[in-house]
């Protein structure tokens, strides 16, 4: 009985959700396009329908889009200023993958064009792979800056007094995944230092889900973040997942990484570059549909078009 009951309520959900947006493509056309459009970039229906409705109904449909997506560049929050010029401490947390040691890599090859490489040092405390430091060490002997093995908060309070004095350190975490259960114990070591005022950046790939992408941000802030670094933006089909949970978590973005090159390929945070990057990878993805669909194929070809 409980089946059916949940199954008959699933269907009539279902056929009222149908009838509703019905209604809204009959009464307000124009906002159904655009939520359709937005849903279509990867934004959450929530958002889309939230940004949709700012729009009034008798906008001319190419100036809608225009003003929707200056809504959504509104929405994105960039961190201000210039963190590298702030020194300290920066930590950088994140699932296994999403390439933390490279933008570490990037960020202190950048720090240490600016200010030299005497007053840059890297941290490591992932102990739980083999050989997880030495590609921080390789990097650490071409920048020229000394590269710190941490394999507790004790060691990790330690490592961070000797290094004082210098003008930046970049801390580089172990990649786990959300759900691992060692996630707890790093991220107490680091709240435990809390008082070396690490400022901890969350990195999120563009090539995630975006169920995956909130999951990640609801475990790693345990810890106060003060941003995200955004990476793989060159390996993405969409930017709208990325965005709906940076703006529905009220998440700062501070920096974009879109290749491998160190330290070329990272920029600080746009959110107009990001706005402009998903629209255009929108229109990208509608006309390989549309070259897919209306592509002829001989009869003749058929089997081996479909194999």
């Amino acid at each position: 009985m409980k089946k059916e009951m949940a199954s008959i309520r699933n269907l009539l959900e279902h056929q009222l959700s149908g009838l509703m947006w019905q209604e809204v493509e009959r009464k307000e056309p124009l906002r159904a396009m655009l939520i359709k459009r937005l849903e279509a970039m990867g934004l959450s229906p929530f958002l889309s329908d939230q940004l949709a409705g700012y729009i009034p109904e008798d906008t001319p449909a190419a100036e809608a889009w225009t003003a929707v997506t200056e809504l959504l560049t509104d929405q994105v929050i960039t961190s201000d200023g210039n963190i590298l010029e702030h020194g300290g401490v920066i930590a950088l947390l994140g699932p296994t993958g999403v390439g933390k040691t490279t933008t570490i890599a990037k960020l202190a090859a950048r720090a240490a064009m600016d200010f030299g490489p005497e007053e840059i040092a890297l941290v490591t405390t992932d102990t739980y792979r083999i050989g997880a430091h030495e590609q921080l060490s390789t990097y650490g002997r071409i920048l020229g800056c000394p590269v710190k093995i941490a394999k507790d908060a004790d060691e990790l309070a330690d490592i961070l007094y000797q290094l004082r004095h210098r003008r930046l350190v970049f801390v580089d975490t172990a990649g786990m995944g959300q759900r691992d259960i060692r996630l707890t114990e790093q991220l107490d070591t680091l709240i435990q230092n809390s008082g070396s005022h690490i400022r901890s950046l969350l990195v999120l790939p563009a090539t995630a889900q975006r169920k995956v992408l909130q999951e990640t941000i609801d475990h790693f802030r345990r810890i106060p973040l003060s941003g995200c670094v955004l990476t793989k933006l060159d390996e993405s089909l969409s930017l709208g997942e990325l965005l709906s949970v940076t703006i529905e978590n009220a998440l700062p973005v501070t920096f974009l990484a879109d290749g491998q090159r160190v330290p070329e390929d990272i920029r600080h945070a746009s959110g107009q570059y990001l706005v402009a990057k998903a629209s255009e990878l929108l229109d990208s993805d509608n006309e390989q549909q549309h070259t897919f669909w209306s592509h002829d194929v001989p009869e003749s070809n058929s089997a081996d078009f479909y194999d």
